[in-house]
């Protein structure tokens, strides 16, 4: 005996009509905000009432044909790349661009050529484009997204890009923050963390060039050390630290410093008489470790400012400079 599949008939916007007793046209309306069609507040009332009993939901598409454009704000990004810090900065990013009436979305697709990912993300027609790793971003690719409608591109990256709004945030000068901080606290042989965790090789780069820069107009050395975020991976190069000679290490960031830390106590490695250690991003958890962890703080500019440069350009094209992301030392007791 064949199974019996009930499938459930799909909420309209004429449905919710009927129960609101008004046409169509005010359905929409009220559930699209329309600006210059007035509709009492009664009306209003009766419209969202009769949508909530029903679980009515406008189509966006269907509502970005009508207005002409998308409310979405696509954000490329890796989810392992974010880290704590951005991650809790796009939360407030969301709702500053919520305030517009714009919806973020996350896109964690991984594309090889910058072109072959900006054809993924214009497929969704979005209002704008914010690249938080925006050293990739090309000219080619900003053109390919303008001609399929984004009307705003905004990225982070070291480098203006032609044809995107850009916000300098050069990943090599957190590197020379903390590599300039160990030389002038004696250190030479200056250990710098690659984290082995897919998407962050292209944050990790230029964080070990911009220390291996310094290094080169002093007397000091840089090698760079592969790192899991695991306690075994962080065991095991605690275990062969010191066949490695070295006396600092920059770790990425303050997670990866937190990790090492506690590897090295456990192996019997003092910090920081033995080993100077610095981290970046100054998390909450760096200044509550035993001893305090050194960081490089990252001034970002406010999600409110963001949101607000982007309404801009959308509206626009154009919104007024922004100041670059400053990478500043917090000097504690780990280094």
């Amino acid at each position: 005996m064949a199974e019996e599949t009930h499938v459930t008939a799909t909420t309209t916007s004429a449905d919710v009509a009927r129960l609101a007793g008004v046409s169509r046209a005010t359905v929409s309306f009220v559930l699209n905000d329309t600006q210059g069609h007035r509709v009492s507040a009664a009306t209003r009332a009766r419209v969202l009432d009769a949508a909530r009993q029903l679980g009515y939901v406008p189509h966006a598409a269907a509502r970005s044909l009508r207005a002409g454009r998308s409310n979405l704000v696509l954000m490329p990004a890796s989810v392992s790349a974010i880290g704590r810090l951005v991650s809790d900065w796009v939360d407030d990013l969301h709702g500053e661009l919520d305030r517009h009436g714009y919806t973020a979305v996350l896109h964690a697709g991984r594309f090889a050529d910058p072109v072959d990912a900006a054809r993924a993300w214009a497929e969704l027609r979005p209002a704008a484009v914010v690249a938080l790793d925006g050293d990739r971003f090309t000219s080619q690719a900003a053109d390919l997204l303008r001609r399929a409608g984004v009307r705003a591109l905004m990225a982070f990256a070291a480098r203006p890009v032609e044809g995107v709004y850009t916000i300098g945030f050069d990943h090599a000068a957190i590197g020379v923050t903390a590599a300039e901080h160990l030389i002038a606290r004696g250190r030479t042989r200056i250990g710098v963390v690659m984290p082995q965790e897919r998407g962050l090789d292209t944050l990790a780069q230029p964080r070990l060039a911009g220390a291996e820069s310094v290094a080169a107009r002093h007397m000091a050395t840089v090698t760079p050390v592969e790192l899991a975020y695991t306690r075994e991976s962080a065991t095991a190069l605690a275990r062969r630290w010191r066949d490695l000679d070295l006396d600092a290490v920059f770790a990425y960031n303050d997670e990866y410093a937190a990790l090492l830390l506690h590897a090295f106590r456990s192996e019997g490695i003092s910090v920081p008489d033995e080993v100077a250690l610095v981290g970046s991003d100054d998390l909450v958890l760096a200044a509550f470790q035993q001893p305090a962890l050194t960081t490089v703080r990252l001034d970002l500019p406010s999600p409110a400012r963001i949101a607000d440069s982007l309404h801009e350009l959308i509206g626009t094209g154009k919104a007024p400079a922004l100041t670059p992301v400053e990478a500043v030392l917090v000097p504690r007791e780990s280094s």
